[in-house]
């Protein structure tokens, strides 16, 4: 998958924080949609399906890791990155306890971004390759056994 098939989720209240970001990973490549309430992200992640997702950690109608519990319901692959202004150690462990895959402090180096994400995505391609692999392995031993019985 290119990274034109990429597609990143921003959810945070600041729409210049959205705007700035998107136009950032747009330049890279990335297909980019933004939220700016956990219930409009939510809305989205329904409606389409995406490999990132973004997540301020204070939104104005729920706290960015209630959202993390919300998320894996409708796209249970979608890596997940708190990005917050807020960088206190209680709610970095919460964040990663509730499923976060990183956990990144404003204001980031925009190179930081794209390196974690772009790690994240590595390993998410890693884990749907050895998942497909195993799927192969398991049909061609079914049928296998089922041409043996004939």
């Amino acid at each position: 998958m290119s990274k034109k098939e990429k597609t990143i989720l921003i959810v945070d209240d600041d729409a210049g924080i959205c705007r700035t970001l998107g136009l950032i990973l747009e330049e890279k490549g990335y297909v980019v949609q933004t939220a700016h309430t956990g219930k409009d992200a939510i809305k989205k992640s329904k409606a389409s399906v995406f490999n990132v997702a973004i997540l301020d950690v204070k939104l104005p109608d729920v706290e960015g890791t209630e959202l993390l519990k919300a998320l894996p319901e409708t796209t249970p692959k979608m890596i997940k990155i708190m990005f917050t202004g807020y960088p206190e150690l209680e709610n970095a462990v919460k964040a990663l306890n509730e499923g976060a895959d990183a956990y990144i402090m404003k204001p980031a180096d925009p190179d930081k971004i794209l390196k974690t994400i772009e790690e994240k995505l590595e390993q998410q391609a890693n884990t749907e390759k050895m998942t497909e692999e195993k799927i192969s392995t398991f049909l061609e031993t079914r049928v296998q056994k089922l041409l043996s019985k004939l």
